[in-house]
């Protein structure tokens, strides 16, 4: 078969200890995931279902970090409060509809650490018209990643610190144990709404202290037990 037009790439996230790839396929993400978070945007953290958005799974959008290295990405256009939000990434190796939450953790293939960089002037404006967020979440450059850890050598990860530095200074700092919902109850839910599939991304949920950075500067998000990434904005 051929095309028209040269079809995209797929892209790839470099995995610990191995020469292969994990192959992305869709990039979900679960909004107000933290309850700290919820307060500082203005909203009530009771455990309501969780709500998803996306990202394009282009090579545009997902900025593969790998180990080690540092990546320079572009002050995205039409925004004066560009926004980063540190995210645990889930990745899913096998796929599935109406998940159980006591059988999720089966689904998961690895983990990253993650960036969901927000145009939080859109967003917010968007917000407020009633309008979907594509503008201010779903731009280029907008999800960095680092290199994948896998379950069978991790483990389970259900608790560690996340935090975020911009040029040294923590902004934000949490624990995985403050999710509102649990990596398992986020994927049995979102599996309600869509049928998974292998190499498919949930970023999880960003902790209290989302802010705005600037061209020049340098964010480094740290998960316990996974590989740091380190992102400067240009």
């Amino acid at each position: 078969m051929s095309f028209v037009v040269t079809p995209p790439s797929i892209v790839g996230l470099s995995i610990a200890g191995s020469s292969d790839q994990f192959p992305v396929r869709r990039v979900y993400c679960v909004g107000r995931n933290y309850a700290a978070h919820a307060r500082e945007m203005g909203f009530d953290p009771d455990r309501e279902p969780p709500f998803f958005f996306c990202k394009p799974n282009d090579e545009a959008s997902i900025v593969p970090v790998a180990a080690g290295k540092s990546v320079t990405i572009p002050y995205p256009p039409l925004t004066s409060n560009y926004h980063y939000e540190a995210e645990l990434v889930v990745l899913i190796g096998k796929g599935g509809r109406n998940i159980a939450i006591e059988d999720a953790a089966k689904h998961i293939y690895g983990y990253a650490v993650g960036l969901d960089m927000t145009r939080r002037d859109l967003q917010m404006k968007m917000r407020e018209q009633g309008r979907p967020w594509e503008i201010g979440k779903a731009f280029d450059f907008s999800a960095p990643v680092g290199v994948v850890r896998t379950k069978a050598d991790a483990g389970e990860i259900t608790t560690g610190a996340i935090t975020l530095e911009v040029d040294g200074e923590v902004r934000q700092k949490s624990d995985l144990t403050h999710l509102i919902w649990s990596v398992n109850e986020v994927i049995a839910n979102l599996s309600t709404l869509f049928a998974l599939q292998p190499g498919d991304l949930i970023f999880t949920g960003t902790p209290e202290g989302v802010g705005a950075v600037k061209p020049g500067q340098t964010m480094k998000v740290h998960i316990d037990g996974l590989e740091s990434i380190e992102v400067r904005v240009d």
